[in-house]
């Protein structure tokens, strides 16, 4: 017997949108997602598309006004409520633009919870445009579907970050200096992951990390990386040991 296709299929286009949604709601959108469903897809009255709001999980919708400015659409019904995450933090030292999108993209596709820019003695970069971030996080929530936006957080100090620890989050410390094997205290959630900048931390950073209560120093093998492919290595590596992969079933 033939394979029934999936519907609605995968190859919708899916959109986040700030509006709640709810079943016959009537929503309208501007601006680049008008332009993008009306002008790129050229998606007229009748064409379906998937909506997620980050509160109601996903929904089907369908055109009902098309147009390259203005897009008009009613919600059909409910795919999929919103999704649980895994409970893992990601926390990194800035890095230059254009890596650091790529390590904000990657970590949103990979299930992070809640993503903390962390300001040390080495960051390259002390400013962060948290719009651009959040426009690449959505783009990659977008693609993968997820349902759930991981929380991104202005940028912290290291000394704020570690006094105000939540006592029961273990911090898996990515430590050039040596540490466990990462892949044997990626067990169990909550847990926060930390990455620090290009030029290493300083010496009075690592004691300081080291001196909490909740650090666990890990060693992420042989070889020297560079800070996005660490966040990207860590995470996958939790990911498989305590976050979600394991567990995933076909939807």
């Amino acid at each position: 017997m033939p394979a029934v296709p999936a519907w609605p299929p995968h190859s919708l286009p899916r959109l986040f949108v700030e509006a709640r949604l709810g079943e016959g709601a009537t929503l309208t959108l501007e601006g680049p997602q008008a332009h993008y469903l009306g002008a790129v897809l050229r998606l007229g009255a009748g064409k379906q598309v998937k909506l997620f709001d980050d509160r109601s999980g996903e929904w089907l919708a369908k055109v009902m006004e098309p147009g390259k400015r203005r897009t008009s659409l009613r919600i059909i019904g409910r795919l999929r409520g919103r999704e649980s995450v895994p409970d893992l933090w990601l926390l990194f030292a800035p890095i230059k633009r254009g890596r650091i999108d790529w390590l904000v993209e990657k970590a949103t596709e990979l299930g992070v919870a809640r993503l903390v820019p962390v300001a040390t003695r080495r960051s390259v970069v002390d400013r962060l445009n948290l719009d651009r971030l959040r426009a690449h996080m959505i783009e990659a929530a977008e693609q993968c579907e997820r349902t759930a936006l991981p929380e991104l957080v202005p940028l912290q100090p290291l000394d704020v970050l570690l006094r105000d620890w939540p006592p029961d989050r273990p911090l898996l410390f990515a430590d050039e200096g040596g540490g466990e094997p990462i892949a044997a205290v990626c067990t169990s959630a909550p847990a926060a992951i930390l990455i620090g900048p290009e030029g290493g931390f300083t010496d009075e950073e690592r004691d300081a990390i080291r001196a909490l209560g909740q650090a666990r120093p890990v060693s992420l093998g042989p070889r020297i990386l560079r800070a996005d492919t660490a966040a990207v290595a860590a995470v996958s590596i939790w990911m498989a040991g305590a976050g979600d992969w394991s567990r995933h079933a076909d939807r």
